[in-house]
């Protein structure tokens, strides 16, 4: 019975946190962006994150954020969230479900603890900026 399920392979569908510059808090933050390098157009895109890990020896859970978008163009990125500081000391988890005509797309992207640093940039395709990338 498993064996007839068939679960797409996500493909050109990716996580990037990139750091940018913030009026409201006059510093440099990381913002995470959904990246569509595909040809086509994921529809009714859902995303659901948390951050969780052990901070001073005692663990840690943030609270779910979800985040709806209802089409995402091929070739085109959305900027999902900010990530505040204090939660890039904590593997922060992206749950991202999305259609594309009547097929469901699912998959979960982690960034590591302590991954998210410049030490770890590459560039980020469609926006030729440097960022942390998970795929």
């Amino acid at each position: 019975m498993k064996s007839d399920i068939n679960i797409p392979k996500v493909e050109n569908v990716f996580l990037a946190a990139i750091q940018e510059w913030s009026d409201d808090f006059m510093e440099k933050v990381w913002y995470v962006y959904l990246v569509n390098d595909s040809d086509f157009d994921l529809e009714s895109v859902m995303v659901v994150s948390q951050a969780f890990g052990t901070l001073d020896g005692e663990m840690k859970k943030t609270s779910l954020l979800r985040h709806v978008f209802l089409k995402v163009s091929s070739v085109s990125v959305v900027k999902i969230e900010l990530l505040e500081t204090n939660v890039l000391r904590l593997n922060n988890e992206f749950m991202v479900t999305y259609f594309i005509g009547s097929t469901l797309y699912d998959k979960k992207f982690i960034f590591k603890a302590q991954s998210i640093t410049p030490d770890y940039v590459e560039e980020v395709p469609i926006l030729f900026v440097d960022g942390v990338i998970v795929r």
